[in-house]
């Protein structure tokens, strides 16, 4: 297990190095600058802004610049934000992304498992139904309609919670109650299903009948024998669900007025901002491979007949 772990820590690096290359190549190919406007610069002002940042430069030298700046840890200047660096968008705002995504995937995991456990052991009764007719709908709503659905009733209609903020302000913890619920609504959908079809594979295996033979009763079948290893597809699902909530909260945090990281990616995609827009892929990408790294750990733990030799 510890060579396993070990092996799979190094094998990040590479990853993470493809990821960042592709991407480089990908956004300075891309047709546009990040200093096109409607009203071009004159030439000397724009040779002089590309000599600054060293865009004058060849691709490679270039390339091999930003290589050598991610090797200190530092993502370079924004082009469009230039009394601010990379770094000091990314570490101010990545917190609040964080914060909103672990609570909704939180949430999201704890329902959507519960939910999932129930409508197995009531499987093809209403309660089944109704708890899988609602996933769908989880499913199949985008985000950016559950917001301003979730907005209109809560907000202006009932006047319960705040339209906007962030728990710094004068609202507190309550201005991310309707951002969490809009965020987690889809990943509760598929922990949801995914469990309620593990669980049902489980509890029809040879084990559990055993099990059951012995006279041992649902509940300690059900939470020592058949959750254990119906839950290694939601464990599976966790990695990119887990850098997929932090990027998918790019519309919530864009509906809710929420300072997170979105806004800058959203805004770098537009302003053409280079390093800004390659700095939100790097955290983007380290999220999800370090995510994949500790789901991969976690399932030697849940199912000893995985092997790691």
């Amino acid at each position: 297990m510890t060579k396993f772990i070990i092996r799979r820590f190094i094998g990040l690096f590479p990853t993470l190095f493809v990821i960042i290359t592709m991407s480089f190549f990908i956004v300075r190919i891309a047709p546009g600058g990040p200093f096109d406007r409607e009203k071009r610069l004159p030439p000397e002002i724009l040779r002089n802004i590309e000599k600054k940042y060293h865009l004058d430069e060849p691709l490679l030298k270039q390339y091999g610049r930003y290589l050598l700046d991610i090797l200190r840890g530092d993502l370079g200047p924004s082009f469009a934000y230039p009394d601010h660096d990379v770094n000091f968008f990314i570490f101010n705002s990545l917190p609040k992304s964080m914060i909103l995504g672990s609570i909704a995937l939180g949430i999201a995991v704890v329902i959507g498992v519960g939910v999932g456990m129930i409508s197995s052991v009531r499987q093809n009764t209403w309660v089944d139904y109704t708890a899988m007719s609602f996933a769908v709908i989880g499913i199949t709503v985008p985000l950016f309609v559950v917001g301003p659905v979730l907005m209109f009733f809560f907000a202006l209609k009932l006047d319960w919670l705040p339209t906007s903020g962030w728990i710094t302000g004068q609202h507190g913890w309550v201005t991310i109650i309707m951002p969490v619920i809009t965020l987690s609504f889809p990943y509760f959908a598929y922990n949801a299903r995914l469990s309620r079809a593990s669980i049902l594979e489980v509890l029809r295996s040879d084990y559990v009948r055993t099990a059951r033979a012995k006279g041992l009763r649902e509940i300690v079948i059900m939470f020592k024998h058949v959750l254990k290893g119906a839950l290694l597809p939601v464990v599976s699902y966790l990695g990119p669900a887990f850098a997929g909530i932090i990027t998918g909260s790019v519309v919530v945090e864009r509906i809710f007025r929420v300072p997170g990281l979105g806004q800058f990616f959203v805004q770098a995609a537009f302003n053409r901002d280079y390093t800004l827009l390659m700095g939100t892929v790097i955290v983007y990408s380290v999220i999800l491979i370090i995510m994949n790294f500790f789901v991969d750990i976690i399932y030697g733990f849940l199912d000893p007949r995985i092997s790691y030799s």
